[in-house]
């Protein structure tokens, strides 16, 4: 999102390349026009939306990005693949996004069909 790398910022290599809620606000801020402070609670009013949106168990879809939902896991037995014994995996949520076709052609490089009705 900037012209600086996460690595000049003494972050480490793990985040390299991974735009951070600062990137998106400057971005706003940048495009938008708002004033940095301004720009950072936008950003982070979205989140909270998605994440309270995402807690209730239902769905985000951005369009041309991507469709964020929660899938509901059973109960099953799993197995340590070290040791081979086997362990109940608890009933849990878990947090699936899909990307959408207009998403999926840009990182391709491809041009977009305009098709994004997908889920």
């Amino acid at each position: 999102m900037t012209d600086r790398g996460n690595a000049d910022r003494g972050q480490d290599a793990a985040n390299a390349g991974a735009t951070t809620r600062a990137d998106l606000a400057r971005a706003v801020q940048r495009k938008v026009g708002l004033s940095q402070t301004e720009s950072a609670e936008l950003v982070e009013q979205m989140l909270d939306q998605i994440s309270v949106t995402l807690e209730r168990g239902d769905g985000v879809k951005l369009s041309s990005f991507g469709t964020f939902k929660i899938r509901h896991k059973r109960e099953r037995t799993g197995r340590n693949p070290k040791t081979g014994v086997e362990a109940a995996i608890t009933p849990r949520r878990v947090l699936v996004f899909k990307a959408s076709n207009q998403m999926k052609a840009k990182i391709n490089g491809v041009e977009p069909t305009g098709d994004d009705d997908e889920d």
